[in-house]
């Protein structure tokens, strides 16, 4: 198992390296420049800009300079945000996505797999029928809807939560529900379909046969096995919910990462644009890496070589 992480850390930074020069190059090569503004900045002070970001210099010049402080974990400065580094505006922004991120993951995934359980267990019930007409809601209705829903219930109609903003863990409520929303649905539908395969297979019946409960034969059994398939949708989730969401950081008025990076595209800042790539992508290395690890002790049978 050593030698596997080391080649999986190994490949991830091969990975990490296609990335940042894809987008070094590709940032270069749209037309425009990191200091076009609807008015127009006087030559000589865009020449200062250009000589303070190291931008004056032949392409292949800034290449080198940039991975070689990349190196040294500098991720230079923004363009966009004058005097703040990319480094610390991802230090200021990764902590508030990741703990909305983090407590939206905890509950889908927990939820959805409790739900998807349930479902399977009471094939062709009312509860299977209702668990999957609301998980095809959930999926259906975008968070530019779910979000200003609940907070005209619970935030105006029904004071308990506040409208936005960041401070408390009672401003975490309402964004981690609405973030967490879809990804229940899509884990309950993903756990039933794995989890109604797995009732069918021969161990079940021989479970059954030797007169275990149903409780002990699809929590000791059943669910060891028809998890497999959610542990591999779980670690790019984890990747995308860590590093924050665009709209529902925008309805709430959250401090995250997501609105930085949005705005680091439309304003050509390449430097906090590779910088925010760089963490996304290291993330979802070292999460696929947990799920294959996960797998090992899920299921016996997995070796990793």
């Amino acid at each position: 198992m050593p030698a596997f992480i080391l080649r999986r850390l190994l490949a991830l930074g091969l990975v990490l390296f296609c990335v940042v020069t894809i987008t070094f190059f590709m940032m270069r090569l749209l037309p425009g420049g990191p200091f076009d503004r609807d008015r127009k900045i006087p030559p000589a002070i865009e020449k200062q800009l250009l000589k303070k970001h190291r931008l004056d210099a032949p392409l292949f010049v800034q290449y080198r300079d940039y991975l070689w402080d990349l190196l040294h974990g500098d991720l230079r400065e923004s363009t966009k945000y004058l005097s703040r580094s990319v480094n610390e505006i991802i230090g200021q922004t990764l902590p508030v996505s990741g703990l909305l991120g983090g407590t939206a993951f905890l509950l889908a995934a927990t939820a959805g797999v409790w739900l998807g359980t349930f479902a399977a267990v009471r094939r062709d019930t009312a509860f299977d029928a209702g668990a999957m007409f609301a998980a095809l809601l959930a999926i259906s209705v975008p968070a530019f809807v779910t979000g200003p829903l609940l907070i005209l219930v619970f935030a105006v109609l029904w004071p308990v939560f506040p409208v936005g903003g960041w401070g408390n863990w009672r401003s975490l409520i309402l964004p981690s529900l609405v973030l967490a929303a879809p990804y229940v649905a899509y884990i309950a539908r993903l756990m039933r379909s794995s989890m109604l395969e797995v009732l069918a297979q021969d161990f079940i019946r021989t479970a059954r046969a030797r007169g275990l409960s149903e409780t002990r034969v699809v929590y000791s059994h059943a669910l060891k096995v028809a998890i497999l398939p959610v542990v591999s949708f779980l670690g790019p989730l984890a990747a995308n919910l860590l590093t924050g969401s665009i709209v529902v950081e925008a309805i709430f008025n959250i401090p995250g990462m997501g609105g930085f990076f949005v705005n680091s595209i439309l304003n050509r800042d390449a430097f906090l644009i590779g910088g925010v790539v760089i963490v996304y992508c290291a993330l979802l290395g070292v999460m696929n890496l947990l799920v294959d690890l996960a797998y090992t002790l899920l299921d016996p049978r997995v070796k990793l070589y």
